[in-house]
């Protein structure tokens, strides 16, 4: 029987280990959610992990990450070592191979976006340049420290807004093979402002899909226009590492905490990623830091929590699975029975107040699960941003909605047929939660429903004991 913990984890999968023994397995371990990394994958290789993943479990959501706009070196025959006090010339001219000579970069107006001072990061920030001379067509730039330029390297410039464009062919192409597939979520990498989040809703538009964007969050300039990204955005990604690199490392914590703070006050689910359990691609066990990593962004409120390499081709995909919701249920024993956040309208107030009520009630007194009806997903999300001590067991009548929310905090979700009675609503819903083991017969339940699959938003709580709902209307 799969235990129920409340954050939940994604886990990037590669096509070189995506068996349906080793998907199962880390499925009972506690992954929610499979990651496909377009940037390592083509459409053939994707959709034989979407195969067998949907072989598994109909539960399991499925989110593509987007390559989006980025700048690399070009292709180096050989690596080139510099040192400190060095000038080396940049210049944007995608396709053309690096020399000793000239470094090309794959972004054409590399020379006309960067000014003069500007710092300039190569290979995940290990190498630093200053740029001190530009011309029309190439930067003079001096070494900050030793080390060797190899083709194919990020790179990054903290203080500079570049214009690329949101979307290579690339991700255009995987974008529309996701809304053939009916995957469930587009991570778009590098969201910069509400723009780029446009861009990919206006392919899902052409496509008919109902996908959601979650957008990443990993520069300055997607930082600093967070409220506009959210208020159009299903929900976010705090993607520390090119974050770390653009706004420096020690401005990282509190620049996460904010970002989760505000996706819960907006109802927006949110996903903190990269390197939480880094060193567990090559050892069996996690660092203390790494633990302390992974527990602050849960005592911040977090939604989900991300494996990157540490499942795609680490040496113990299934025991990081296995730690990381180790430490979820340790650090979940001691959370408060709820958070206390501003009451957001729904499509009534109505709604948003017996939500609340649900929430303080189910503190108040001792309950176990909350039950909860919804066509949307509208009314769970906004019960998974309470962060409430007890699991909300979602019936949806959309079976994507029901995918959807295994991004949401203590939301155990699943696909039922509209009901002519909240009668029959509730008597199958206790039925299956007393079938998954997850409540018993004398425990106390509070029902928050509605819609029956006709309408949306919250009409009426119920709360009792579940031997005696289940009499009442036997």
């Amino acid at each position: 029987m799969r235990l129920f913990k409340k954050t939940k984890i994604v886990a990037t999968i590669s096509d070189k280990n995506c068996s349906i023994e080793f998907l199962k397995s880390l499925y009972e371990e506690g992954m929610d959610v499979v990651r496909l990394n377009t940037a390592h994958q083509t459409t053939e290789e994707a959709l034989k992990v979407i195969n067998n993943v949907r072989k598994v479990s109909s539960q399991i959501a499925i989110l593509v990450d987007t390559k989006g706009p980025e700048i690399r070196t070009n292709a180096m025959e050989k690596a080139m070592n510099v040192a400190v006090g060095d000038i080396i010339k940049i210049k944007g001219e995608p396709g053309k191979d690096c020399t000793k000579e000239m470094i090309c970069v794959s972004y054409k107006n590399f020379v006309q976006d960067i000014e003069l001072n500007t710092k300039i990061l190569i290979d995940d920030g290990i190498l630093e340049l200053t740029v001190i001379e530009k011309t029309k067509d190439y930067l003079s730039c001096r070494v900050e420290n030793s080390g060797k330029i190899e083709g194919h390297k990020s790179i990054n410039i903290p203080s500079a807004f570049i214009k690329l464009p949101s979307l290579s062919k690339k991700d255009i192409d995987f974008i529309e093979f996701a809304a053939e597939q009916n995957l469930d979520f587009i991570a778009h990498s590098f969201v910069r402002s509400a723009a780029d989040v446009i861009a990919v809703q206006s392919i899902l538009d052409a496509c008919s899909s109902d996908i959601k964007i979650i957008s990443k969050i990993e520069n300055a300039e997607g930082v600093k226009n967070i409220d506009e990204i959210l208020d159009i955005s299903y929900g976010i990604m705090v993607a520390r590492g090119d974050l770390a690199i653009e706004i420096s490392s020690e401005k990282l914590p509190v620049v996460q905490r904010t970002l989760i703070e505000k996706a819960i006050e907006k109802r927006k689910p949110v996903i903190v990623a990269t390197q939480m359990l880094h060193s567990m691609i090559q050892n069996p066990r996690p660092t203390r830091a790494e633990v302390n990593d992974i527990a602050n962004a849960l005592f911040e409120g977090t939604d989900a929590v991300m494996l990157s390499g540490e499942t795609a081709y680490g040496k113990f995909p299934i025991e990081s699975v296995k730690m990381m919701t180790k430490i979820i249920w340790e650090v979940e024993s001691s959370l408060p029975d709820f958070r206390d956040t501003k009451i957001l309208k729904l499509t009534t107030d109505v709604s948003a107040y017996l939500v609340k009520a649900a929430i303080e009630a189910s503190s108040e007194l001792d309950v176990k699960v909350i039950i909860a009806d919804t066509l949307s997903g509208s009314t769970v999300r906004e019960l998974a941003a309470y962060r409430s001590k007890n699991l909300v067991f979602a019936q949806c009548y959309d079976k994507n909605v029901a995918r959807e929310l295994a991004l949401s905090f203590g939301v155990y979700a699943q696909y039922i047929l509209p009901k002519a009675h909240h009668q029959e609503f509730i008597n199958d819903a206790i039925k299956t939660l007393l079938t998954e083991n997850q409540a018993h017969e004398n425990d106390l339940i509070v029902i928050v429903a509605g819609s029956l699959g006709y309408s949306t938003g919250t009409t009426f709580i119920e709360i009792g004991e579940i031997s005696k709902l289940l009499k009442d209307r036997d």
